[in-house]
Parts: structure tokens; sequence; C-alpha cells
């Protein structure tokens, strides 16, 4: 059974000013979560799903999803505000989804199969994709193994303003603990990390979570129960998330399953700010250039 990829489209992209998920930066105006799919279906997943928002639906299906539903299949789910867990309800305040796990549930009932989780507006290279279908491929789908495929952080900074990203502790191998962090940003002599309200100057060698995962079907189950628990602790009605770096830190302090780490050796792009889209640009250029794309890409 082929895996599936998941990709996380749902957001608009406040700090980039537009829908950045459908931006075109490659050559022939592909965008970035193009090349995630060309990738996808030559590292051999078998089904590519977006979860995406309805009011972008008809725009997403025609600027980008229309580009490749006849080289691989392609479904649609929606974030929506008001899928939750039996027995809750939206608060009044509360006009966000919630969070990268929320928008990974909005899938459970179309994937069945081992499946890869990326975020649309990020490119992490075809050696990564390969990494997680070679992996996926080997995975009990009633097991809860995981994977997970880390950056150096220093690979995944962003010139014109800070990020997040979920920084990672790995022994022999096995992921240990993963920490959202926040207001990321390269500084002399390294770069400066949020880390639950702890300033601190790395050398950016350290392992980060691009939100590149590999899960089994058995994790849907695992992360409505945890989604139904913080939705009953969550201090911040209005505007709390529950992140996937979270869902997987609480499996893995439960004993329930354990994280397998691997490390990209691409180079990472990613759209966050305005500024950054020309960098894009150059870099994807630079790959067509190499050969590692067809011109145009599909």
């Amino acid at each position: 059974m082929k895996p599936s990829l998941l990709i996380l489209a749902a957001g608009m992209g406040s700090r980039y000013g537009g829908l950045k998920q459908i931006d075109p930066v490659g050559p022939d105006g592909e965008a970035i979560l193009d090349y995630s799919v060309f990738d996808a279906k030559r590292a051999g997943f078998g089904k590519v799903v977006f979860v995406i928002r309805k009011d972008i639906e008809q725009a997403f299906r025609h600027q980008v999803g229309g580009r490749f539903e006849d080289n691989i299949d392609v479904e649609y789910v929606f974030q929506e505000l008001d899928d939750l867990p039996e027995g809750f309800s939206v608060p009044p305040e509360r006009t966000k989804p919630w969070g990268t796990v929320h928008a990974m549930l909005a899938a459970r009932d179309v994937i069945h199969e081992p499946f890869g989780v990326i975020n649309a507006d990020d490119f992490y290279g075809p050696g990564a994709f390969q990494l997680l279908a070679d992996s996926l491929i080997r995975l009990d789908p009633a097991g809860l193994d995981l994977i997970l495929v880390g950056y150096p952080l220093k690979n995944t900074v962003s010139e014109n303003g800070t990020v997040s990203r979920g920084k990672c502790e790995v022994h022999d191998g096995q992921l240990v603990s993963v920490t959202e962090c926040h207001d990321i940003r390269p500084v002399a002599g390294g770069i400066e990390v949020n880390r639950e309200g702890n300033v601190e100057v790395v050398d950016g060698t350290q392992l980060v979570s691009m939100n590149t995962w590999g899960f089994t079907p058995a994790l849907f189950d695992e992360a409505m129960k945890g989604f139904a628990d913080f939705l009953r602790t969550n201090p911040d009605p209005a505007k709390g998330e529950y992140y996937i770096p979270t869902l997987v830190q609480q499996i893995m302090d439960a004993g329930k399953g354990k994280v397998d780490v691997l490390t990209a050796e691409d180079s990472w792009l990613g759209v966050t700010y305005p500024k950054d889209k020309p960098l894009v640009q150059a870099g994807l250029r630079k790959l067509v250039n190499k050969g590692v794309y067809p011109k145009p890409l599909w």
C-alpha cells in the first residue's frame, strides 16, 4: 500500500500578506507545494490530501489542484472551526481554527494508510520525501511508531523576520523531546530562540521540526483524545492552539509510541514574509537549471 501525503494548506499567511499557498514562485508559475507534490509522487506516495478552508476552495482547485490532478490521486478536506470532539462547542470569542492537530484531524475519514504531513508553504527538497516514503512503507498501520524528518535550525530561518520551529532533542536516532519555539531569528553570533519564555542564542546546528512527519492512521484516535484534553484545559479559548509537536510529545511521554528521527540533507526554502519570495524564486531556478526539476514542472 502506497503512503499518502497530507498537506496543511488552510492558513492565510497573515504575515506574508496573501494566500501564499498558491503564490507563484517557480519559473513557470509553480507554487511551492507544486514541488512538494512532484517530489512526493516520484518518491512513491500514492495520494495527496489537501487540508484547506471552504472559502479558498475554488481558487485553490483552479490555481493549484488542477495542475496535477491528472498525475496523482488528490482529495480535499476542510478545516472548520466547529469540527470538534463530541460534547464540545465553539466558544463565542473564538474566530480562528485550533492549530495543526485540528487541521490534521480534518483528514481522519479519508486516510487509512501510513501518511506524511507537511506544510504547504515550505519547500522540503526531494530527499526529505524519499526518506519519508521509504520509512512509511515499513510501518504497521495499526501501530503508533512515528517518523520525524528534521532540519538543522540554521537552514530554516528567515533574514526578514522571526519564525517558529519545533526544537528537537534526539538520542540514538530517537526523538526525546520536541518543544515549540518562537521568535527565532539570526543574530550576531548565532540564532536567537525563545523557548517557553527563555531567550537564548544557539549555534544553529540543533535539529528542528519543520512539520515534516510520518504517521500511521492509528494516530487519529490519539489526536482526537489529545484534542479533547486540550479543549478541556485550554487557558486561552479565543486564541490557544494545539500543535502536532505537542501531541507527539504527549504520545512519547505516555510510552505509547517512539519517533524515529531522520535528517534531511536538502536545502529548505520557505516564504514567511514578502521579502522571502525573491530568495525562494532564485533557489528554485537554481534547482531547475541543475536538472533537479523539469521545466515546466507538469
